[in-house]
C-alpha cells in the first residue's frame, strides 16, 4: 500500500503545517525518546486498550482495530527483545511507536490516534508507569524492613546506648532501634499507596485539552486498565502532574530516611563506635592507605538523598508558572521523576542486603552502654517512686553524676550508703535499678525498649514472612 506523505519514515504527525523541515538541532534538542522510552509497556498497554474501545465504540472498524493491536503487540516484542529501531525524528516513545505501526499495517494504523492527543497519552503512560512504580517500591519497603528484623532477631537482647544530641542518653536494644526504622519505612509505604489513590485516576478522553467530539467510553477504558475513577476536567487532566510531585515529596522523605540509616551505619562502623563490622561485600578499601575499610555504599545512599531532594525541587520549578493546559515544558518531568525512581530502587535494593550482613559488636555496644552515665535516669526514677518530687530528684542525680565524674566513677559502683549522702530516700534495693538489663525491661509500656514490645513487634506477620 502506497503511503501518503504524512506517514511516510520519519514524517512528523504535524508535518503538514509546515513548509520546511524541522531543523536537525531542534529534532535533538526536543526529542525525549532516551527518556521516555522505558514506557514502551506502559504505552502499548494503553494504546491497547484504546483501540479496543475504538472498535467498540464502532469509530473504526472491529477489523482494523484487531490488525492494529496485533501490530502493536508484535512492537512490544521488538522493545522488549531490544530490537526496536528509532529514528532522529522520533520526538518520544509514542511517536515512535506510532511510526513504526504506521510502517508495519499502513493507514490504518495512523487511525489509532482518532480520539485522543499526546497529551492525554503522555498522561496516560505516566500514571501508568508511576502505578507499577509505586507498587515495586512498596514491596522494596517491606523487604527492608523484614532485612532489619532478621538482623534484630539475630542479636536479640543486645544493649547499646540511646542516644539525644549524639550524647550517651539510656539503654536501648538494639532491635528496638533498628524497629525505629521500620516505622519510618511504614510512615514511607503509607504515603506512597496514599500517592497511588491520585495516581490510579484514568485521564485518556481529555484529548489536546477540551476532550472529543467522538463517541468514546472512557469508564469502559478505565476498566480495562484497572484504574479506579476517570478524571473529571479535561484542562486539569492535561495539565496535572501533582501526582508526580507527590511521588517525589514522598520519595524524599522516603531518601532522608534511608540516609539516616546511613548515616548510622558510617558512625557505628569508625573506630571511634566500633558498634558493627561492615561485611567486605558491601565495603571498600582505599588507594592509598592499606588499613582503611570505607562504607561507601552507606555513604553513596547518604549522599544521593541530595539528588532526589533535587528531582522533586526540579519539578516543582518546571510546574511553578505554567497556564493552563499543556506546555512541552512538561516533557521535563521525566527526567527528574525517573531519576528518583532509579536512586530510590537502587538505595533500597542495596540497603536490604546490606543490613543483615552487618557483624555486630555486642560487646563495644554494651561497654558503651554502660558508660556515659546512662543509668542516670534510673537513679532519678527511683527516688520518684520514693514519693520524692521528679524535678527535686533530677537535682539530687546531677550532683551524684558531677561526683561521680570528679571521681572517675560510674554509677554502678556507688554504695547505698554513698548514695544516701544524697539522699534518705536511697533504700538497698536501689542496686537492682543500676544495670542496663532492669533498666530496659522497666520500659515495658507501648513502644517501650523492653524486650517484650521488641518481640511482639517482630513476631507480626509482616515482618515474620520470608523475603
Amino acid at each position: 500500500m502506497a503511503k501518503s506523505r504524512k506517514t511516510k519514515a520519519g514524517q512528523k504527525a504535524w508535518a503538514g503545517r509546515m513548509e520546511e523541515a524541522t531543523h536537525p538541532l531542534v529534532e535533538a534538542f526536543t526529542t525525549s525518546f532516551p527518556i521516555d522510552r522505558r514506557m514502551y509497556a506502559q504505552d502499548i498497554a494503553g494504546s491497547i486498550a484504546h483501540c479496543r474501545m475504538l472498535g467498540r465504540q464502532k469509530i473504526i472498524r472491529d477489523t482494523e482495530a484487531k490488525r492494529i493491536i496485533r501490530a502493536l503487540g508484535a512492537i512490544e516484542k521488538e522493545f522488549s527483545s531490544g530490537r526496536f529501531e528509532s529514528l532522529p525524528s522520533d520526538e518520544d516513545v509514542h511517536m515512535a511507536i506510532e511510526r513504526r505501526l504506521i510502517e508495519k499495517i499502513g493507514a490504518v494504523g495512523g487511525k489509532l490516534h482518532t480520539a485522543r492527543s499526546r497529551n492525554d497519552q503522555v498522561a496516560l503512560d505516566l500514571r501508568l508507569y508511576m502505578r507499577d512504580v509505586v507498587d515495586q517500591m512498596v514491596d522494596q519497603i517491606t523487604n527492608l524492613q523484614r532485612a532489619l528484623a532478621t538482623l534484630a532477631r539475630a542479636n536479640a537482647g543486645v544493649i547499646m546506648p540511646g542516644y539525644t544530641h549524639l550524647q550517651p542518653a539510656q539503654p536501648v536494644l538494639f532491635g528496638h532501634h533498628l524497629l525505629a526504622y521500620c516505622d519510618m519505612l511504614e510512615r514511607d509505604e503509607g504515603r506512597l499507596r496514599d500517592c497511588r489513590t491520585r495516581i490510579n485516576v484514568m485521564p485518556l478522553g481529555a484529548g489536546a485539552l477540551a476532550g472529543t467530539t467522538f463517541p468514546i467510553d472512557r469508564e469502559y477504558v478505565a476498566d480495562l486498565l484497572d484504574f479506579d475513577a476517570v478524571t473529571q476536567n479535561s484542562l486539569d487532566t492535561v495539565s496535572d502532574r501533582d501526582f508526580a510531585l507527590e511521588f517525589l515529596a514522598a520519595g524524599s522523605i522516603l531518601a532522608m530516611h534511608l540516609s539516616r540509616l546511613a548515616d548510622e551505619v558510617v558512625l557505628w562502623a569508625s573506630p571511634h563506635f566500633a558498634f558493627i563490622e561492615l561485611p567486605d561485600a558491601f565495603a571498600t578499601g582505599s588507594s592509598m592507605m592499606p588499613q582503611k575499610k570505607n562504607p561507601d555504599v552507606a555513604e553513596l545512599v547518604r549522599g544521593k538523598t541530595g539528588r532526589v531532594y533535587g528531582d522533586l525541587m526540579a519539578l516543582l520549578t518546571t510546574m511553578k508558572g505554567l497556564p493552563l493546559a499543556y506546555n512541552r515544558d512538561m516533557q521535563e518531568d521525566k527526567a527528574p521523576l525517573f531519576d528518583a525512581v532509579d536512586t530510590l530502587t537502587a538505595s533500597l535494593a542495596v540497603m536490604t542486603e546490606m543490613m543483615p550482613r552487618l557483624r555486630v559488636r555486642a560487646d563495644r555496644m554494651r561497654e558503651a552502654a554502660d558508660a556515659g552515665y546512662t543509668l542516670a535516669t534510673e537513679l532519678a526514677d527511683y527516688l520518684a517512686t520514693r514519693d520524692v518530687p521528679f524535678r527535686e530528684a533530677h537535682g539530687i542525680v546531677g550532683a551524684i553524676v558531677r561526683k561521680a565524674i570528679a571521681e572517675k566513677r560510674s554509677l554502678s559502683s556507688l554504695t547505698v550508703d554513698e548514695l544516701r549522702q544524697h539522699s534518705k530516700a536511697f533504700r538497698a534495693d536501689v542496686l537492682e535499678w543500676l544495670t542496663a538489663e532492669a533498666a530496659v525491661k522497666r520500659r515495658s509500656a507501648t513502644g517501650g525498649t523492653a524486650a517484650r514490645n521488641v518481640q511482639r513487634r517482630l513476631r507480626s506477620k509482616k515482618l515474620r514472612e520470608t523475603q
